[in-house]
């Protein structure tokens, strides 16, 4: 499981011209991506991330300051640009497998007291942050 965790001063998600999640304060964006191999450990290990890490100001956690977190899932983390132009996507687990890891971590966050939005699993969705710092961390588990 890989996610990209985005220190944003605001953030929203809109599909289909509705919002789907917002925040106007600092927080995460976490944009996470699943493999053929994630399971619960790695659920586990990135939602304690992504609550734990001191990435807001004054070296806080999402969990110190109880921050707001918008989870986004990105098959795309997992994409093999090695060979030719054309981007694989042969690493990135397929729907079924990921959609149900990728809800188990907004649970798991939302398990903690978390304020957690997300975006719609499949979806077109856009994005967007204001990158605070910037700070983006890559976390892998």
């Amino acid at each position: 499981m890989r996610a990209v965790l985005q220190r944003a001063s605001r953030a929203s998600v809109t599909v289909d011209g509705a919002v789907t999640a917002a925040f106007d304060r600092q927080g995460i964006v976490a944009l996470v991506g699943v493999t053929h191999e994630d399971g619960p450990d790695q659920v586990a290990t990135v939602a304690r991330k992504i609550a734990e890490l001191r990435i807001l100001d004054d070296e806080k956690s999402v969990t110190d300051v109880n921050a707001p977190v918008i989870v986004v899932s990105q098959f795309t983390l997992y994409a093999d640009v090695r060979k030719g132009r054309r981007p694989s996507w042969n690493g990135a687990a397929p729907g079924p497998v990921a959609e149900p890891l990728v809800e188990a971590v907004v649970a798991a966050l939302r398990e903690r007291g978390l304020e957690v939005g997300t975006g719609v699993f499949g979806a077109h969705m856009d994005v967007e942050l204001v990158n605070d710092g910037p700070i983006t961390i890559l976390v892998e588990a």
